[in-house]
């Protein structure tokens, strides 16, 4: 091959090998990854009674990720804190509590009735509902007072706390009151329940028998961009949950432990964990998130009700 012919051959080879190696305009070299799904669990009102806490030890036995919300007041409040001293691998919340809302099973404030006499009825215990809570002249700074105190008192317990979070919303429920909080917890560097963007479910008011399945209904429609947030309410079938009799839901007052079981059932179940795994869910807590994200990321999400109970 004369020499002329030579050099254009190795002209014409370096042309094609770099549009070769050039993606064209625009378009990446390579696919992006995947954005994960990730799911939060928050189990709510742990430390309320017995069976809750068992219950609680349940879902720790499976040894999926999760964060508990834990209700300082209550009695059962000792033998929550022991379980989770006992597993420090738990995402723990202090559920600020100012309501006691079961017809005979009552609690009042940390600090006791006469220190925040606002916040009690005649007996001594925190009003049963969030409509008497905010009929009453609650004392705002009452309120900042028991709150403070319920934070106190988890710390002294030995408990690792990473968030705060409300029992039945009524410690957010005004903007002055929802302030209270947001600046309890920049002062003790804690994170706040739907403050990261999470999309929220609760199975609380769907059919026992129907919870599983809209369990998986959820962990199917779950999607990426921001935390799927599930809001879990625990127990046993047991005479101690059957007993409790729950004044705000008049129209099915007298099935807590047939609900809780059933929320309990659908958690731990062989179901939830292979469309967990099928669909290569990641299960994260409030840990997780603050972690990643840190607490400056943080933001009043503009509403505090729930996006949806996850019954069709």
């Amino acid at each position: 091959m004369r020499v002329a012919e030579k050099l254009w051959w190795a002209i014409a080879s370096a042309v094609v090998a770099a549009v070769v190696a050039v993606p064209a305009t625009g378009a990446p070299s390579e696919a992006p990854p995947e954005e994960p799904v990730e799911i939060l669990i928050r189990c709510d009102d742990v430390g309320m009674c017995h069976s809750v806490n068992t219950a609680v030890r349940r879902v720790i036995a499976t040894g999926i990720p999760f964060s508990v919300s834990v209700m300082v007041p209550c009695p059962w409040f000792p033998e929550a804190a022991e379980i989770l001293r006992d597993h420090p691998q738990i995402s723990v919340g202090i559920h600020l509590t100012l309501n006691s809302e079961w017809q005979h099973y009552k609690w009042g404030p940390v600090l006791g009735a006469a220190k925040v006499p606002s916040l009690v009825d005649a007996e001594g215990y925190f009003f049963a509902s969030g409509a008497e809570f905010a009929e009453r002249q609650v004392v705002p700074s009452e309120v900042e007072m028991e709150l403070r105190a319920q934070i106190a008192r988890a710390q002294q317990a030995g408990l690792g706390v990473d968030y705060l979070d409300y029992h039945m919303l009524t410690a957010i429920s005004t903007p002055e009151l929802r302030g209270i909080v947001e600046r309890l917890a920049a002062e003790h560097g804690l994170g706040l329940s739907r403050y990261f963007g999470e999309r929220s479910a609760s199975l609380w008011d769907v059919e026992p028998s129907r919870k599983l399945g809209n369990l998986l209904r959820i962990v199917e429609g779950a999607r990426p961009g921001r935390p799927n947030l599930l809001v879990m309410h625990l127990g046993l079938e047991s005479l101690e949950m059957a007993a409790l009799v729950d004044v705000n839901n008049p129209s099915d007052p007298f099935r807590v432990a047939q609900h809780r079981q059933a929320e309990l059932d659908a958690i731990t179940s062989p179901a939830f964990r292979e469309a967990i795994a099928r669909q290569g869910i990641r299960l994260v807590t409030y840990r997780d998130l603050i972690a990643r994200h840190g607490l400056e990321a943080m933001k009043w999400p503009g509403s505090s009700s729930y996006d949806s109970t996850g019954d069709e």
